[in-house]
């Protein structure tokens, strides 16, 4: 008899038990199937019955692709040529204004932002100080030319007197020599005769006649030596003359700086333009080379930043348009007038030093100036605002 024939009737009755909870769990599973399976039964009965779709949708997606890529051919052919950018900017010519002396401020004929004309007065420096150092001036300019006539005069002297004071001397040395010759045959004729016909008394006297004739000799000669330097005399006398013409001619040159600096105390407009950046006011004390103002000039350019590789095709004379952000309504056009010969950044007060470290590739760009040809009010623009310039290339 096997194991399975000697088990138990308590050993069927456990088993039977156990399998009565999955038996239960599995009719009642089996219950909740059917009542699924009886609810779809039920709704796709209730479902209308589907319609087949429409190809309406896919249709109206690809046309509008389509017209999208016909479009978009359409843009890229009508803007083959050209290249844009937005950082542009108006540029003009902004002298700025500075005094050439120093003093108070007697007379202001412009505003903030007025409208001048070339040659127009704007300014006016306190002058009188400037004034007196023209007096002053003209005063050494008339004594440099006295003094220079003194010259003058004693040259034509010198020329006159030397040559008489010459001839004058060597006279008085001829005579002297004279005098000399009587006085020794006086004094030799006193020794010769005999001692009981003359004195010594008149023996001392024509000794001292002798040395004073002597003495007189040697002044002559002397008087002729000094008398003998008529050339150094002259060139002396010249020298002066020449010394003087050039204290007159820096006398007329001290003039002329002097009317000149008297001319700085009042300032001209160099140019038409706008009063830009004022920052002197009546009665404001100035120092010589203190910028006191700007004058912006009516004539107008833009200054674009175009990437290095947006200047393959582009070359001066070519057309410009441009848009100005401040106006939108004003549309300009205009030409490329020149390319700078170098980025900005090759320009900048520190350019870049790629040879040592890390490289990291960064695009350039080259400012190109744009003349304005038509659409630029009367008044111009103000300098600094933005424009998108657009270049058509050959």
């Amino acid at each position: 008899m096997s194991d399975e024939d000697k088990a138990t009737p308590e050993g069927d009755e456990d088993q039977d038990a156990a399998r009565r909870p999955h038996a239960k769990r599995d009719g009642a599973a089996a219950d909740h199937d059917r009542q699924d399976d009886q609810d779809d039964d039920a709704g796709q009965e209730d479902e209308p019955p589907q319609k087949k779709r429409s190809k309406l949708p896919f249709v109206i997606a690809g046309g509008v692709v389509l017209l999208l890529a016909i479009l978009y051919g359409i843009y890229y052919l009508l803007t083959l040529g050209q290249v844009s950018t937005d950082d542009a900017y108006t540029d003009g010519r902004a002298v700025s204004i500075a005094s050439n002396v120093s003093g108070y401020v007697t007379k202001l004929d412009i505003n903030d932002n007025s409208y001048v004309q070339a040659g127009q007065v704007l300014l006016e420096v306190d002058p009188r100080e400037d004034q007196a150092a023209v007096r002053q001036a003209e005063a050494n300019l008339d004594f440099a030319r006295a003094a220079l006539a003194s010259a003058q005069v004693n040259l034509v002297e010198t020329k006159t007197r030397a040559p008489a004071e010459l001839k004058q001397a060597e006279a008085k040395l001829e005579q002297a020599k004279a005098q000399a010759r009587v006085a020794e045959l006086n004094y030799r004729r006193e020794h010769s005769v005999d001692r009981r016909a003359t004195s010594q008394t008149s023996i001392d006297q024509a000794l001292e006649r002798l040395k004073s004739a002597q003495a007189t000799v040697s002044g002559a000669e002397a008087q002729v030596a000094s008398a003998r330097l008529v050339p150094q005399m002259l060139s002396t006398a010249k020298a002066e003359v020449s010394q003087r013409e050039a204290q007159l001619a820096q006398a007329q040159a001290n003039l002329v700086r002097a009317k000149v600096k008297l001319t700085y105390n009042i300032i001209h407009a160099p140019q038409a333009g706008w009063i830009t950046m004022r920052n002197v006011y009546l009665g404001s004390f100035v120092q010589s080379g203190q910028q006191m103002f700007d004058i912006v000039s009516p004539k107008t350019w833009v200054t674009a930043n175009f990437k290095e590789n947006q200047l393959t095709h582009m070359r001066a004379g070519e057309r410009v348009t441009l848009s100005v952000d401040a106006y939108p309504g004003l549309h300009l056009k205009g030409h490329v007038d020149s390319i700078q010969r170098g980025s900005g950044a090759r320009f900048s007060a520190f350019p870049a030093e790629n040879a040592t470290g890390n490289f990291v590739k960064i695009v350039r760009r080259v400012p190109v100036k744009i003349d304005i040809d038509s659409g630029l009010p009367a008044t111009g623009l103000p300098l600094g605002i933005s424009v998108e310039a657009t270049v058509y290339t050959q």
